[in-house]
């Protein structure tokens, strides 16, 4: 699957992130230039996890997403779909809980978590909203959602040159530092087909999320969304 107008059928989806799992935090960190640091930086402010208390971290990838959780104190539950980023983070991490998943179909009880999370894996989904339902079924009342997801510039010259980086520049440095660049332009093409901010904002509160709210960083490339279960 190259394409993002194509539908996510998650077998499809999955099997392209086993496809770049190896790589896939290093290649990260080259393409986002050193800011992926950063924006999990303030998913982990937003979450603000407490010792004792149950995070699930969806589309964690190898579990590095989750470092953070486990190192305040908090009980992680590392979540994904894709085996292959499983197989490797639970080579680097074996203590960790890693656990294969579907977000529209999560494996977990009704209001067990204090909070869920997902960074950058939501517009991965193919049913957005019915995984956000999902997400607010095992999060306990009292608990907290946090989407951190590539979003769209908000002042449009920067605007411009951003998409211009998405569909010119990335693809050529996915090709050096990527197992499988094609995959990096259906991501490019994603993030320019996903939802304006306060559309997102939107899906969150119809799929029953309270006081919702969300807040840009690095000007509009990644906003961080944020709701409580009542």
């Amino acid at each position: 699957m190259n394409r993002a107008s194509l539908d996510k059928q998650p077998d499809d989806v999955a099997a392209m992130f086993d496809d770049v799992a190896k790589n896939y935090d290093l290649t990260n960190d080259v393409l986002s230039l050193g800011q992926d640091r950063r924006w999990r930086r303030e998913v982990t402010r937003a979450v603000d996890p407490r010792p004792g208390q149950k995070v699930l971290d969806l589309a964690a990838g190898t579990g590095t997403s989750s470092l953070p959780f486990s190192g305040a104190g908090a009980w992680v539950v590392p979540c994904d779909f894709s085996l292959g980023m499983l197989t490797v983070g639970k080579s680097r991490r074996p203590w960790m809980p890693l656990t294969a998943g579907d977000a529209t179909r999560l494996p977990f009880r009704d209001d067990v978590f204090d909070a869920v999370t997902i960074s950058f894996g939501l517009r991965n989904v193919q049913d957005t909203e019915g995984a956000l339902r999902e997400m607010l079924r095992v999060t306990r009342p009292g608990g907290r959602i946090v989407v951190c997801e590539f979003s769209h510039p908000t002042w449009g010259p920067f605007r411009k040159v951003y998409e211009e980086y998405l569909m010119r520049a990335l693809p050529p440095v996915a090709r050096a530092v990527s197992s499988n660049p094609e995959a990096y332009v259906y991501l490019a093409e994603s993030i320019q087909d996903w939802p304006e901010q306060p559309e997102l904002a939107g899906l969150l509160q119809k799929a029953g999320w309270s006081q919702v709210a969300w807040r840009n960083l690095s000007g509009g490339i990644v906003a961080l969304h944020r709701g409580t279960k009542v």
